[in-house]
């Protein structure tokens, strides 16, 4: 198996939030170096809507961008091409998401056009469906 992982949105929240169960598998699983580690461009701006969005949280854009910045200097950032494009469209028409599902298919086209098979969430119910990519939860 691959050693290529991808890390969802919820475990780069997980990281950084000390009062969440799941916080120290998700900084166990990002300071792992058995893994090569990867997130798309679109689960930054997920994780940027997440810390900027509500006034209980209370994270100015700037100090999100630096947690962003030190989170993720143990990953590499994919962006969608036009290959993740095809994909896209290909598990569109596969799997025929509807709504806020849509995005999660948008970061696995990214990945697999990337070579990428695997993702880390804690989010099973999001891919588990997506035959193209294996869970990891860490």
């Amino acid at each position: 198996m691959s050693n290529r992982l991808l890390v969802d949105t919820n475990v780069l929240i997980y990281a950084i939030d000390a009062d969440s169960k799941f916080h120290p598998q998700a900084i166990e699983l990002i300071q792992n170096t058995d893994y090569d580690l990867y997130t798309t461009s679109k689960n930054i701006s997920e994780f940027l809507v997440v810390l900027t969005r509500t006034e209980t949280i209370k994270i100015d854009t700037i100090k999100a961008l630096d947690i962003l910045k030190e989170l993720i200097s143990n990953l590499k950032v994919l962006y969608p091409s036009e290959d993740s494009y095809q994909k896209f469209i290909d598990l569109l028409g596969k799997y025929r998401p509807r709504g806020l599902r849509i995005h999660d298919f948008e970061i696995i086209s990214i990945a697999l056009a990337s070579g990428i098979t695997q993702i880390a969430t804690q989010n099973i119910d999001d891919f588990k469906s997506i035959k193209e990519i294996s869970i990891k939860q860490p």
